[in-house]
């Protein structure tokens, strides 16, 4: 044996006796069940199951409950101020911001971007000193956005943020995408570990779910095609979210119905999706800064459990201390706060706008009117735009059908709602802003597919349920 192969092969032993050894299999398990719990296992909460980290924001929420908004304004101010500064900066300014790549690439955005962080941050500033036209800042529009959509979305992700590297970064995700690579793969054409953002979003949000699914795909994990895939059918409103929209609608007696419904409908929308447009056309590339990093196929004569020990253990391995587990959680929180955020406040006032003061959706919903008549939904000229308004926000179809008197048509808006899954004012931005290759284009004719493959289903449920 050559002096190069020995050396190698020590090099191997001792990375393989690091890998294995006690210290770092305690900290592989005691941290990935930690993160299991934080962000996977459901909690009774105030009557309702959420998970630990929904409890800790919520807490925050209710106790800065005053201060959000104006804290909130302050931060896009901030956000819109910075941006101007750098892309104004001059070129020995430019080359000092070289030094900081964070910073650079959170604040030294495309003009389009910065344009949309000042209308955020003007909105904002409008709405909570309650000053220019009402259609600006009335309660259905940026009092919605900056009053409860803003304050909701800045404590989740305060809480999730800041805890993602633990669920990313010490295993849990390789282990458990190795052992569900059989069924995902072949069912929905996607890696095991998608099952994670899945299984956030059902407990969390839908919002966790794209966070997760953007930051697997910028480390490598997930191609192009994968992580549309994922964010556009797998990001579901979680049980908590789905209570308040039923309630709101009125049929809080009916959630089992109601969510066996979405479990249905979204599991065959979720297969047929990825294999129709523009999905299936994404192409199967993965981020190119980083390359391919995933692995979840089981070599021959190993078996699959000890695969997924052995992946998450090297995973848990590249840990080297706790700063950089601080460092980029709170990069995690300061990137949504102060790039996310002021585009939720501009594009989600917008949307409402153009929802609450225009007739757009009346006359997108004019086709469905007939559907509707056929498929026997009562009310179907006022059921048709609760719809189409579900594109601009997910909450505003149970505002449109709360109105409305047939039981069956308000279960079927309220289902269909949370079965279209794609909606501008959070979910749309967050992905539109990621690095994932997905347009304003694809995100309405997946939201207008997800209609049309879930929406028969609905019905037909809905019409055994009220037989």
């Amino acid at each position: 044996m050559s002096n190069f192969t020995q050396k190698n092969a020590e090099v191997s032993a001792a990375s393989d006796r690091q890998i294995w050894s006690l210290p770092n299999k305690a900290k592989s398990l005691s941290v990935s069940l930690l993160s299991l719990f934080l962000f996977l296992v459901p909690v009774p909460y105030n009557g309702q199951w959420t998970i630990a980290i929904g409890i800790i924001a919520e807490w925050i929420q209710v106790w800065f409950a005053e201060q959000l908004p104006t804290f909130m304004t302050v931060i896009l101010l901030l956000s819109a101020a910075v941006t101007l500064i750098i892309k104004s900066s001059t070129t020995q300014k430019s080359q000092w911001l070289d030094r900081y790549p964070f910073i650079q690439e959170l604040f030294d955005v495309g003009w389009s971007w910065a344009v949309l962080r000042i209308i955020g941050a003007t909105f904002a500033v409008l709405t909570l000193f309650e000053v220019g036209p009402e259609f600006l800042w009335s309660s259905a529009t940026g009092g919605t956005v900056l009053y409860d959509l803003v304050p909701v979305l800045t404590t989740w992700f305060l809480i999730a943020g800041f805890f993602m590297p633990l669920l990313l970064r010490f295993g849990l995700m390789e282990f458990i995408g190795t052992m569900l690579r059989s069924l995902m793969r072949p069912m929905f054409k996607l890696p095991g570990r998608s099952s994670i953002d899945a299984t956030a979003s059902w407990m969390a949000s839908g919002t966790v779910g794209v966070l997760i699914t953007t930051q697997q795909y910028e480390s490598g994990y997930y191609t192009k095609r994968e992580a549309a895939v994922i964010a556009t059918n797998f990001s579901v409103a979680s049980i908590a979210f789905s209570l308040v929209v039923l309630n709101t609608i009125g049929m809080g007696h009916m959630f089992l119905q109601f969510y066996i419904t979405i479990i249905v409908a979204g599991v065959i929308a979720a297969i047929i999706c990825p294999r129709i447009p523009p999905l299936s056309r994404k192409r199967e590339e993965y981020y190119e800064p980083i390359g391919k990093q995933i692995s979840e196929e089981v070599p021959e004569n190993t078996s699959r459990l000890h695969w997924a020990v052995e992946k998450s253990l090297t995973k848990a391995s590249e840990v080297r201390s706790v700063g950089s587990i601080l460092k980029q959680g709170s990069q995690n929180v300061l990137d949504i706060w102060l790039g996310l955020i002021p585009l939720v406040m501009g594009l989600g006032t917008i949307a409402l706008i153009v929802a609450e003061y225009t007739p757009v959706f009346n006359y997108l919903s004019f086709p469905l009117v007939p559907i509707l008549e056929w498929a026997q939904i009562p009310e179907a000229t006022e059921a048709a735009p609760a719809m189409i308004v579900g594109f601009a926000d997910m909450f505003l179809p149970a505002v449109v059908g709360s109105g409305i008197e047939s039981e069956l048509t308000r279960f079927v808006i309220a289902v269909l709602s949370l079965t279209q899954l794609v909606y501008m004012s959070e979910v749309g931005i967050l992905l539109i802003r990621s690095r994932i290759p997905i347009n304003i284009l694809d995100l309405a004719i997946v939201f207008i597919q997800r209609t049309i493959i879930t929406l028969p289903i609905i019905i037909t449920m809905a019409h055994l349920f009220f037989f």
